[in-house]
């Protein structure tokens, strides 16, 4: 494989995001126009932390498609792609598997009767937490921890309380430790945690080196991070929040090589 810079996919919010699907909180309008301001701001940040930004081609049918991270699992040099607890986000998948294609990444996929949303894969070092909840099962765990054990990773399940992926209740700081907010995960399945006043704090992009995204919904979080050493960049992604999204599935990061 040729060497690759680090790239952060994207893919631009769609004419139907106000019809993105909420599972636990209450529907709310969303102002396309302010979304695709935020989106551009987002993808800056990316840039300025000196990601490269590469667009995957749109899905305009599938509201959420913005939500990219849930289609492609990436560890190494293998492109995971997924198949979305939802069946009607299913069809977000070809598209980035065009954008891997194009980056080199060698692919495999999640078959039926499994299903998997990369929003509830946490890799921490060797370890990729799953989360077990409503979109992705058993199944899909299994078979995505058949696919990374040869790359030298173990697949810890986790299970979820009222949440809609792991990553929306737990994120890792680049030391490892993790960040979550309390009680949407069951007890006892996760290692030893640092709590976070704010649900949009436990939601953090480690960049790279020292620096942090994070949504500027968590202006306590953000501080505590400062307080710690990270150079921390806050973003507003408030009309993606009123969709159940976070800082971490607006995008894919798929690191130098």
């Amino acid at each position: 494989m040729t060497s690759r810079p680090p790239i952060a996919l994207v893919r631009r919010p769609g004419p139907r995001l106000a019809e993105g699907i909420v599972t636990h909180i209450a529907r709310s309008p969303v102002d396309p126009g302010l979304a695709g301001r935020q989106h551009g701001a987002y993808r800056a940040a990316l840039a300025a932390a000196g990601w490269t930004v590469r667009e995957v081609a749109p899905a305009d049918g599938s509201p959420d498609a913005v939500f990219v991270e849930d289609v492609l699992v990436v560890c190494g040099d293998l492109a995971v792609l997924t198949r979305p607890g939802a069946p009607e986000r299913r069809g977000e998948v070809a598209g980035v598997e065009d954008a891997a294609a194009r980056l080199g990444l060698h692919t495999a996929r999640i078959t039926p009767p499994g299903t998997l949303d990369g929003g509830d894969v946490l890799q921490v070092g060797r370890t990729v937490y799953v989360g077990r909840g409503g979109r992705t099962n058993a199944e899909g765990v299994r078979q995505l921890g058949a696919l990374l054990r040869p790359l030298g990773r173990t697949v810890v399940p986790v299970r979820l309380r009222a949440v809609l992926h792991l990553k929306s209740a737990v994120t890792a700081l680049p030391d490892g430790t993790l960040l979550a907010f309390p009680g949407l995960v069951e007890p006892g399945t996760l290692p030893a945690v640092r709590p976070v006043a704010e649900e949009p704090g436990c939601h953090v992009v480690p960049l790279g080196g020292d620096h942090l995204l994070i949504s500027a919904s968590a202006p306590r979080t953000a501080a505590d991070l400062t307080a710690l050493g990270y150079r921390v960049h806050a973003v507003d992604i408030g009309e993606f929040e009123k969709l159940e999204g976070c800082v971490t599935c607006l995008s894919v990061l798929v690191p130098p090589a």
